[in-house]
């Protein structure tokens, strides 16, 4: 298994059991992604990766991401396949009532992600990877 699989493998521990607290994983100047969902954005460095998270999960509780599974798509790139779970603060509906299959893809440069898109439908992802077929 190759270093970058580890790494993201070791963020997912975290967050199956709803630990987002960490960024030890992230470069100073990562660049953080939503893509889709409804609370798009890009927000650059620690700090606006940490606000990023905090407006997304402030919508949930209970919010965890399970991995279906991962795939280097390049020696940079590591692309996830999750499943989210969770129930909307102000609808009370099931995330996953509200497509819960997601994909994250990971930039990893020198033991660090530099770059992470969390796309909110898994379909986007895949079609932005040129990955349809999954």
């Amino acid at each position: 298994m190759s270093e970058k699989l580890d790494l993201v493998r070791s963020i997912y521990t975290a967050w199956e059991s709803g630990d987002f607290s960490s960024a030890d994983w992230a470069h100073p100047a990562i660049q953080f992604t939503i893509v889709g969902g409804p609370d798009p954005g890009v927000w650059a460095g620690v700090d606006g990766m940490a606000e990023g998270w905090f407006r997304f999960l402030q919508a949930w509780e209970n919010f965890h991401v399970e991995p279906e599974s991962d795939r280097e798509l390049d020696a940079e790139r590591v692309l996830v396949l999750i499943r989210r779970s969770g129930r909307g603060r102000a609808s009370h509906l099931e995330v996953s009532q509200m497509h819960s299959e997601a994909a994250d893809l990971f930039h990893v440069a020198d033991g660090k992600v530099t770059k992470l898109v969390h796309y909110w439908q898994r379909a986007r992802a895949l079609v932005d990877l040129g990955l349809e077929g999954g």
